[in-house]
């Protein structure tokens, strides 16, 4: 068995201890024989090995990563015959996933180096939602939101998705403000971006305020990366005096530390200035300068897309939507009746009425 030791592939505990139980349990691994599955996710877990070949290998370090590719395919052989497992997986393979265990099975350091120019490296390679509160966090079970039952807001979805599809393309996105009133479906509209173009590529990062201040360290980890990145920040809004306001403004316009291109800024509001103002704030000193530094913040994104409050009309369709049906008489009355009880008119009580009558 492969002793713990400095290697370009770090090898796990499970592996090198060779226990069944611990593979169990602590890897999530797809269908079929484990110990391939087990081997491919080191592969693609190797992070510091992805990042020094994602741009250029070395002729020596490329030699070296022909050993390895053969160690570990002697260690596999090993672990085959001294635990034989048949299945210990939960899930199919992701596309990743599949490559990784084609370079293990028969690949050569060149097909490595291509495999992390392709898909970079975990958790990146095989997963699409993360949160970013200084320290980056996998969502296991993101949202599978879709853009299907946001009714009456076609041309802003369209102008939504064209500009994502463009920076999909690798060119530069408008970072995008959505704002409007609560319940019309905002956050909704980005989540739904990662369920239609996670297999293009796209990821989605939401970012928590408490995650401001460690942006050049999110943003030093996106470099180089094939991925593309939606840095998604909800209901934003700042106090005047909010320290916030001066870090997100350094976001929009560039600081001393680079925004790599591949990452796309979209945040959702309810207010269109985006700032709260108070009366003092109209009667300092220098009220017209301080209010335009306020109310210009907003214009510092390329794409605003407004979200107008629902009406009767637009409520019952996406009722009707999320029922999958035309509605009749009563369906209509207790619909009706659901949003004026004091939830009022909106996409979020469409959906809450229907989870309700279902």
């Amino acid at each position: 068995m492969i002793e713990a030791m400095a290697r370009l592939i770090p090898i796990s505990e499970e592996l090198t201890n060779a226990d069944p139980r611990l593979l169990a349990l602590k890897n999530d691994l797809p269908h079929g024989e484990p110990w391939g599955w087990a081997l491919a996710q080191a592969i693609l877990s190797a992070t510091a090995l992805a990042k020094k070949v994602m741009s250029r290998a070395p002729t020596g370090l490329l030699s070296l990563m022909d050993e390895e590719l053969e160690e570990l395919r002697q260690l596999r052989e090993s672990l085959r015959k001294a635990h034989p497992l048949s299945d210990l997986g939960t899930r199919p393979a992701v596309e990743a996933e599949w490559a990784a265990l084609e370079v293990l099975e028969k690949g050569h350091a060149e097909e490595l180096v291509a495999l992390y120019q392709r898909f970079g490296h975990a958790p990146f390679a095989t997963r699409g939602a993360f949160v970013w509160d200084g320290a980056l966090r996998v969502v296991a079970r993101p949202d599978p939101a879709t853009f299907e039952c946001l009714v009456g807001y076609d041309q802003q979805i369209k102008r939504l998705r064209s500009n994502v599809e463009r920076f999909l393309s690798r060119k530069p996105g408008l970072q995008t403000l959505l704002y409007g009133a609560r319940g019309t479906g905002k956050s909704t509209a980005v989540r739904a971006l990662r369920t239609v173009y996670e297999t293009s590529g796209l990821r989605l990062i939401e970012l928590f305020p408490e995650g401001f201040d460690s942006l050049p360290k999110l943003f030093e980890t996106l470099y180089d990366l094939p991925q593309r990145f939606i840095l998604f920040i909800d209901d934003l809004s700042f106090d005047q005096d909010s320290t916030l306001f001066r870090k997100f403004k350094s976001l929009l316009e560039g600081a001393l530390f680079e925004r790599p291109e591949n990452v796309l800024l979209i945040a959702t509001s309810n207010r269109r200035n985006l700032v709260r103002e108070t009366w003092e704030d109209r009667e300092g000193p220098a009220p017209w300068e301080s209010s335009e530094e306020l109310h210009s913040l907003a214009d510092r994104f390329g794409l605003v897309l407004t979200f107008p409050p629902f009406d009767k009309r637009r409520y019952l369709e996406a009722v009707a939507c999320h029922l999958r049906t035309e509605l009749d008489d009563a369906t209509t009355e207790a619909a009706l009746r659901f949003a004026l009880e004091g939830r009022g008119f909106s996409g979020r009580s469409a959906k809450q009425f229907a989870d309700s009558w279902a």
